[in-house]
């Protein structure tokens, strides 16, 4: 269509869709800082610390609306076909995915408050390498889709296992406090809730990664992946 008619135009289409990912990974950028101080403020109990990261998700909210309105005058002003047209909507679907990763970030900064005079616990400990590898998915599947990078989709939804697998092991541990003793049941309670939102990072770094795969390559990756396994 309008950006095959000339070089002039091709140029002003590549240059809408740098900026595009620019402002994703910028959002990533903001989304995985948020979870790593999230994070930092639990183990410290730094309650004054937590309430900069939910402040500072205004600024998520703002880049995801920016975001929007982009892509939306991209497709509007270029009518972009095919490879694209996959871009811009993976742009579009995953800038709302990253907005809630950073509202799981501002979830777990309020329970920081709760956690104030918590005695020590044990998964307390698990949660930072968790928290870890579930950021480092985001920031890896961001870089994917800036790169257009189909294989790096699927080497981090390999790593999502890990995340799953920390999540049970927290669970089962978490579930002991509690039933050895009850006054340990609040407070695991809201750990178990840091946990979950940790897990629900890496189930949606997965999704994006699913973006990823399907705008680079035209193709699903679960129809790719039972391709594979039937033939």
């Amino acid at each position: 269509m309008q950006q095959t008619t000339s070089g002039h135009t091709l140029k002003a289409f590549d240059q809408d869709i740098d900026r595009l990912r620019a402002l994703i990974s910028q959002m990533g950028g903001l989304a995985e800082h948020a979870i790593g101080e999230a994070m930092r403020c639990l183990i410290e109990r730094d309650s004054e610390g937590a309430q900069r990261v939910i402040q500072n998700d205004k600024k998520l909210d703002a880049l995801e609306v920016e975001t929007e309105r982009r892509a939306v005058q991209l497709i509007a002003l270029r009518a972009p076909m095919a490879g694209d047209l996959r871009d811009v909507v993976a742009a579009l679907k995953i800038s709302g995915v990253v907005e809630r990763i950073g509202d799981y970030a501002k979830n777990i900064a309020k329970r920081v408050p709760q956690l104030e005079n918590a005695s020590k616990i044990e998964p307390l400990s698990l949660l930072p390498e968790m928290a870890r590898i579930a950021t480092s998915m985001v920031h890896d599947v961001l870089d994917a889709f800036v790169q257009r990078d189909a294989d790096m989709a699927v080497q981090v939804c390999k790593r999502d296992d890990a995340v799953d697998d920390f999540y049970d092991s927290i669970f089962r541990t978490l579930l002991t406090h509690m039933m050895e003793n009850p006054h340990n049941i609040g407070h695991a309670t809201q750990l178990l809730f840091v946990a979950k939102h940790l897990e629900r990072v890496g189930d949606h770094a997965t999704n994006i990664a699913e973006m990823v795969y399907y705008a680079a390559t035209g193709q699903h990756m679960a129809d790719v992946s039972r391709d594979k396994s039937s033939g």
